[in-house]
Formats: C-alpha cells, sequence, structure tokens
C-alpha cells in the first residue's frame, strides 16, 4: 500500500469495544484487558505505514449519558457529563495500551483536566501527529447532548483528516440488524444522504451531516477482525463505504 493513499484518519471507537474480545457477549461492561492489547496492536500496524492517526473513544461501556437520563432520573447536562467522564477511563487505558507497545502516544481531552490529559488545541493535536504521535480524544466534544460520534465527525473536519473510520460489532452497514433479520442486506457503499433517508443506524444525524459538509468519507467496519483497522485502510476485509 502507498502511505499517501491516506495521510491521516479519524478512528471512532466505541466503549463498548473495550469490554470484550467476544461481540456476542451480552454484558458490554467493563474494560477487557486482552482487547485493548489487541486493538493496540492493530493501531501499530496502521502507525507502521506512516499514517497519522486521532482516536475517538466513547463511554458505553462504563456510563452512557441518555441512560442516565432514562434509568437514574438525572437531568441532561449531567448524565452528558458523567459519560464524558466515562470515555475519560477509556481513553486513559486506551493510551496505556499502546504506550506499552512501544507507540508513541498523547491523550488530549475536551475538559480541562490537566493532571492526567493534555486539553485539546487543535494545533497541538495536528503537531503531535505530524510527529508521529497517536492522539487519543476524549470527553467527547465537551458540550453535553452531542455524542461522541458527532465528536468524531467534529474532531475529524477540525483535523483535516483523509477518512473517518466507525469501529463497530458488526463488519459494515446493513439495511436491517443483522443479529435479529436473516435477510438483511450488506451495503457495501452508500451516499451520506442514503444513511439518513434510510434511517440507518451508522452514526446519528449531527455526525454524519458534519462529515458530508467536510466532504470527509467514512469507512464502517468490524473491530473484533483480526488486524481490521490496518486492512480497511490497504482496502481489505470487508467494510462499508459511506461518501
Amino acid at each position: 500500500m502507498s502511505k499517501n493513499i491516506f495521510k491521516r484518519v479519524l478512528l471512532k471507537l466505541s466503549g463498548e469495544a473495550l469490554a470484550s474480545l467476544h461481540p456476542e457477549e451480552s454484558s458490554n461492561f467493563g474494560i477487557s484487558q486482552e482487547m485493548l492489547e489487541r486493538i493496540a496492536l492493530d493501531i501499530k500496524s496502521v502507525h507502521s505505514l506512516g499514517i497519522q492517526i486521532g482516536i475517538v473513544v466513547g463511554g458505553g461501556n462504563i456510563f452512557r449519558g441518555a441512560h442516565g437520563v432514562a434509568q437514574h432520573d438525572l437531568d441532561r447536562t449531567t448524565s452528558d457529563h458523567m459519560g464524558m467522564l466515562a470515555t475519560v477511563i477509556n481513553g486513559l487505558a486506551l493510551h496505556n495500551a499502546i504506550q506499552s507497545e512501544g507507540t508513541p502516544c498523547r491523550i488530549m481531552s475536551a475538559i480541562p483536566m490537566d493532571t492526567i490529559a493534555e486539553s485539546y488545541i487543535r494545533q497541538r493535536a495536528i503537531r503531535h501527529m505530524e510527529k508521529g504521535r497517536i492522539v487519543v480524544f476524549c470527553a467527547g466534544s465537551g458540550n453535553p447532548y452531542f455524542t461522541t460520534d458527532t465528536a468524531a465527525a467534529l474532531r475529524a473536519s477540525e483535523l483535516g483528516c483523509d477518512l473517518l473510520l466507525k469501529a463497530t460489532k458488526v463488519d459494515g452497514v446493513y439495511s436491517a440488524d443483522p443479529k435479529t433479520t436473516q435477510s438483511a442486506e450488506f451495503l457495501h457503499k452508500l451516499t451520506y444522504d442514503e444513511v439518513v433517508k434510510r434511517g440507518l443506524n451508522v452514526m446519528d444525524a449531527t455526525a454524519i451531516t458534519l462529515a458530508r459538509e467536510n466532504h470527509i468519507p467514512m469507512r464502517v467496519f468490524s473491530i473484533y477482525n483480526e488486524d481490521g483497522f490496518a486492512k480497511v485502510l490497504q482496502n481489505q476485509g470487508r467494510y462499508s463505504t459511506i461518501s
């Protein structure tokens, strides 16, 4: 693969992806050290290709803002702030795993907490990536009412990324949930508008709109496939493209 196909990419990693090596497990709580190590190795493989990498990590394996409103009678702003803090826990764990593989990495937070993470500054993040450091972005966008999917599209836009990748439990986008609908059709290529009009559960509408307006193509793939991240960037394996 030519190193010039993608210069800089943004990976959106869900919190649930960190919970287990096995996507079929019903419990998605906590952090699996084995899964962290697998993801860190996959990221290392991409880094070795000379591609600049930013990562936005979610927090659903610890606390999800929307669930806090529904299940714990929290107001939305408080609940979303709790969800942002969950992403910081995941970001610290991922940062440590990446560093343990000998890959240079920095962690940046949208909410200032200088004792454990750098505050997000766009030019500083770009500089880190230009120097070959992976950057893990946590605390979402720093604002309630916005998902980490939207934060990923925002960071990809701000940082001038060539590609936004969404790592999921399934190997791409389907016409329906393949776990419950046997006839679900795999959709290899879609437009942004098709995703919104068909109500496909890829990213929220705000994230899709941001990607479309800034002309950032997206690829959706399974993080559970070995070297899935690296293979997608080499146009290998199974994935869906949105552009």
